[in-house]
Parts: structure tokens; sequence; C-alpha cells
């Protein structure tokens, strides 16, 4: 394991504490204050890309957009070769705190922070029986509620990515956030980044399926690709009524799925998605056929797809391959072609350097520390973590379909999809 701490550089200020679900009015004559808590600050890793955003700011509209809220207190977990949490702290006269209490106290025993940001992504974490990395995204936000029982206030709160490995725990992370009542916004950028073409979902539009293929792994990738896809298709009439059952499948059993009886409409999205890819495998530089269903088939030979069906009749599926890009399509009733689009996700060392999908999710946790408010429900977040669990529960089981009726979740999206466009 990476070496623990040594710190300490310079002091932060402590707040007044109002009464609880109220967010703090910050240091009247400054910015707002928030804890930073992340598990390893290293190039490329989760941690870093927040921390650089929300210490020196983000290119946003064509301009530099200067930090609207201040790093005050900052616990980092981990300490491996290549760290750069000592530097940073350097830099912007940060203070690294022991403990994740400390650093939202900042060493006075009572909250001192107007809102704190989770970073459970990255570093070396045991994984469980199904292989799901066990970071301490869960500890840590029970940690935070305990000091804000204990101060008699609460404020917001960002956690990265899915809520947990265990689906108990995902639900008590939300039931805290309604007990206390502070806004609580998770999830990743896949909602938010750009997309091309520019493509919105019209509120209330009869969907009837939609898809998203992508790339990476489970429990980690597929979070993203099930979030592109439930944050269009929680804009279909009636809104979200929850996921009632998920398969999920390897190689030949996906192919096998998609041809059968009654997978029409799937396939037809599974090919639609694909032809909105930038990076479709060619070897000679262009693909060796029209990119079909038999063409991916012979191409795509690794892949993970999970088949979700959801109350009402609605169908969502995504699929981890080889390509790298996460692409969405879905169709509406009564409408002869289906809509589609890729989400912007230009990586480093594949497109950019500096992952700017990153800088519109900042943008949401100050808004949210500046308002109080959660730009969308943190039911989003909730449902697709009992996703991602139902998927390798799925995936151990051998491709068994899980009936999944916890996850009846129902919830409306927001008026706009809130994604980045300037």
């Amino acid at each position: 394991m990476p070496q623990r701490r040594q710190f300490l550089t310079s002091a932060a200020m402590a707040l007044s504490c109002p009464t609880f679900g109220l967010v703090a009015r910050a240091g009247q004559a400054g910015k707002k204050k928030i804890a930073f808590l992340g598990t390893e600050v290293r190039p490329l890793a989760h941690a870093q890309h927040f921390l650089d955003r929300l210490t020196l700011g983000y290119p946003w509209a064509g301009k530099w957009q200067q930090p609207r809220v201040e790093v005050a207190g900052v616990y980092i977990d981990q300490f491996p070769d290549g760290d750069l949490a000592r530097g940073r702290a350097q830099r912007h006269n940060l203070k690294l705190y022991p403990t994740v209490s400390e650093a939202l106290t900042l060493g006075t025993g009572k909250l001192a922070v107007d809102g704190v940001v989770i970073i459970g992504e990255h570093g070396t974490y045991p994984k469980s029986a199904k292989g799901m990395v066990q970071y301490p995204r869960y500890r840590w936000f029970k940690e935070v509620v305990k000091v804000f029982e204990q101060s008699g206030r609460a404020v917001p709160v960002f956690n990265d990515k899915h809520l947990s490995t265990e689906w108990a725990e995902c639900k008590e992370m939300v039931d805290d956030a309604r007990r206390l009542g502070f806004a609580f916004l998770a999830g990743s950028s896949l909602p938010v980044t750009r997309r091309e073409p520019q493509t919105e979902v019209p509120q209330g539009v009869d969907l009837i399926e939609s898809l998203c293929v992508a790339y990476g792994g489970v429990d980690s990738y597929d979070f993203h690709a099930f979030e592109t896809a439930q944050c269009m298709a929680e804009r279909r009439k009636g809104g979200e009524r929850g996921v009632i059952s998920v398969r999920a499948l390897k190689n030949e059993a996906v192919y096998a799925e998609l041809a059968s009886p009654g997978r029409e409409t799937t396939r037809k999205l599974f090919v639609t998605a694909l032809n909105r890819s930038h990076n479709l495998p060619a070897a000679d530089g262009y693909v060796t056929d029209a990119v079909t269903l038999d063409w991916a088939r012979g191409q795509l030979k690794s892949i993970t797809g999970f088949f979700f069906e959801h109350e009402g009749g609605f169908r969502s599926s995504s699929y981890l391959t080889g390509v790298r890009d996460f692409t969405w399509s879905g169709q509406v009733a009564g409408e002869p072609d289906p809509m589609s689009c890729v989400f912007h996700l230009p990586m480093p060392k594949h497109g950019s350097t500096t992952a700017d999908f990153f800088h519109p999710l900042c943008r949401q946790i100050e808004e949210m520390v500046l308002t109080g408010r959660t730009p969308v429900p943190v039911e989003r977040t909730l449902l697709t973590s009992g996703m991602v669990i139902a998927g390798v529960d799925s995936l151990a089981a051998q491709g068994e379909v899980v009936r999944t009726p916890h996850l009846r979740i129902g919830y409306q999206a927001p008026s706009e999809s809130l994604y980045w466009r300037d």
C-alpha cells in the first residue's frame, strides 16, 4: 500500500454554524469553502482532475473561469509514487489534514466548510469476491454525516461515480441526505459532457428503447455507460419508473441475444450507435465493410452486454467493447429513424491532454455549493449504482436474469439536459 501522509502546510479559517439542513453562508467577505477528500492525487487520477480545476480553474465559454469556491481542507488517503498532492498543497497554500473529520472541521471540532467533495476513485484498495473495488466512498460519506450530526448542520456533498458496491450502503447514503436535508450530487462526467451532434431527448417524448455502446471494464466504465443511457432515457414520457431486471452476457452470448426474436429495435439501435463512432476498428485506415451487426460480430468479439427491463415496458442496454467512444441511440415511437449522438470524451493520450469533460462537472459542483441545490436528482445515480451491482451479480451467475424489485426507483429528469454547449 502507498505510504500514509506527512503533512501540514498552511492554516484555514473556520466558519459559523447555522441550523440543520441549511447551507452555510461562508465567510461573508470571501468564497464559500469546501473540504476535498481524495484517494490519491497522481497524474490523470480523478482526484488530480478535480483538485486542479477547483483550485486553479478551467476554461469556460472561451475565457478562464477562476474557481468560484475555495478548497479549505484536504484529506488524501494514499501517496503513491508520482504523488502530486503535496506539491499541489504547496502551490495553492492548502492544508492537508490527517482525517476526514479534520478536513471538514479545519481542526476546530465543528463543521467549518460549505460543501464536501468526495473523490473515491483510483488507488490501491481490496476487491470483493465478485471483483468490485472497495473504494472508501461509503465509509467517508458516513464520516461526513457524523460531522454533520455532531455540528447540528449539513452542507452539500458531491460523490464521484457510483455510490458503493453494496446496495444497502447506496440506499443509506441517499436516505442520510434526505434525513439531514442536504443537497447530494453524484455520478460522472458523461451526462454533462458535449454531444455530437447536440442532442436532447424532448421531455415527455414516447421513447421506447435506448442504448449506449462504450468501452472499458466492469465495475468501472459500465457505470459511465449506464449513466449515458440513463440521462437520455429518464426524459421519456412518464419519467423514470425503475429497473425490474438485468441480464449481463459476454462475447458470443451478447450477439445471440441481439439476434433473438423481439430484439429488432435493439439491433437497429446497436448498429446506429456504432455508426456514430469515430474509433471503429480500421487496421488499414478504414473499416473492412459496411457497419452492420454481422460486421460487429466479426470485429468486436470481446464484448459485454447488459440488458435492462424497466418498469412500464421500456428497455435499455449497454455494451462494453473495444471501441473507444460513448455513443447513444434511442427509438421514439412512430419515428422511422432513431435519435443518436456521440458523447464527447477526449481522453488524455487519446484525443486530448487535459480531460476537459471534467469542466462542466466541476461547474455543477460549484453551482451546488453556491446555491445549496443539486442540479439533477441523486436518484439517477442511486439507480445506476444499483444497475452496476446487479450487472456484476448477473455476470457472476453466468448470465442469469437478476430480478431487481429494489430498483423500482421513480424520478423526474430536470427540464433541461444540462450538458456542455458553451
